[in-house]
């Protein structure tokens, strides 16, 4: 096992205090106390670990007491592990062992050619292996866009398996697709995208050829300039570029549209009978570009025991943009 250090160099001046703590799964953690100039978050080594599950092996990073309650953190489109970079450190001092994988697909994780290998089933089957890999009944499962996806359904299809449900910016399946199938909602406007990553090769071609423009435009356009700094998109595009990749991670979209067509009506009213019976904290930015605001109030529709945290001033990337408020509102779920 390897300890990374993110996300800043070893050749920075450092200046301001720091602490460090030896925890008990092996991890050294270091949390810087500054931020460096163009850099707002934190520093932070982890440790490295490979993970077999659901007949993949994924890369992920770990942080904190292993004797602690489990937390898996599950990054979104088109981000990494690291997007979590500022709740990790927060949640790992609290005692709890968090552990942030690449989904499949994404960077070094393994990347299955099939694109019914990315079904969300299947990707909640991922998450499941997990628990399994570390012999826990049960984990929290905190997820941001598609992560949040994926944590909507392990909450839908593996209940027993789940203490509690953190979502950020990503709708409940069925509230989705009942925004998409009504045109007064403004949303498939904003899912045109979705249908673009449908024609094979295309998505691919046009992004490598861009040098990854269209991502780092979509990052940028509608966040401060600090949101996300140039170090860290360096970081995104080095992921982008490991062989499979950029396949791996718009097959989640090319399987999502064909699972969809596969359900039919009939299929969407089975899953619109499925609720959400464990605690469940949906966190929503509202400046959201690429999701409608409605859509926050309708996924609470079909939680038994949820919470509804608007953010008027946030984007997409909430976890971001409002790092300090998610992370002591992720910290309430977990502690109460």
């Amino acid at each position: 096992m390897n300890a990374k250090r993110l996300p800043g160099r070893s050749d920075r001046r450092l200046s301001g205090g720091a602490a460090v703590r030896m925890l008990e799964y092996g991890t050294l953690f270091l949390e810087m106390m500054y931020q460096p100039v163009g850099w707002p978050m934190p520093v932070l080594i982890t440790n490295t670990i490979q993970i077999p599950t659901n007949g993949v092996r994924l890369h992920a990073e770990a942080c904190g007491p292993a004797s602690g309650p489990l937390v898996l953190m599950l990054h979104g489109f088109p981000e990494t592990w690291a997007g979590w970079a500022n709740q990790i450190a927060p949640l790992a001092r609290s005692g709890f062992f968090v552990v942030a994988p690449d989904q499949r697909g994404y960077s070094i994780s393994e990347k299955p050619a099939a694109v019914d290998q990315y079904s969300v089933e299947n990707l909640a089957r991922d998450v499941i292996g997990i628990l399994d890999h570390f012999q826990r009944e049960k984990a929290t499962i905190i997820g941001h866009d598609w992560g949040g996806v994926v944590a909507w359904q392990v909450g839908m299809q593996y209940p027993e398996r789940v203490s509690r449900l953190a979502v950020l910016n990503a709708p409940h399946p069925a509230a989705f697709i009942r925004a998409l199938l009504n045109p007064g909602t403004g949303q498939i406007a904003r899912s045109w995208y979705i249908y673009a990553f449908q024609i094979p090769g295309w998505a691919e071609f046009t992004l490598r050829l861009s040098g990854y423009a269209a991502f780092k435009r979509a990052m940028r356009a509608i966040n401060s300039p600090y949101t996300f700094p140039k170090a860290y998109l360096d970081r995104l595009v080095e992921a982008w570029r490991q062989p499979g990749a950029l396949t791996g991670m718009i097959n989640w979209y090319r399987a999502a549209v064909r699972h969809t067509l596969r359900l039919g009506e009939k299929g969407y009213r089975r899953a619109s009978e499925v609720r959400v019976s464990v605690p469940t904290l949906i966190l929503w930015g509202e400046r959201d570009a690429a999701l409608v605001p409605s859509l926050a109030a309708s996924s609470l529709e079909w939680c038994d025991n949820g919470r509804l945290v608007r953010f008027p001033e946030a984007t997409h990337w909430l976890h971001h943009d409002e790092h300090e408020r998610v992370t002591a509102y992720l910290l309430d779920l977990l502690l109460e």
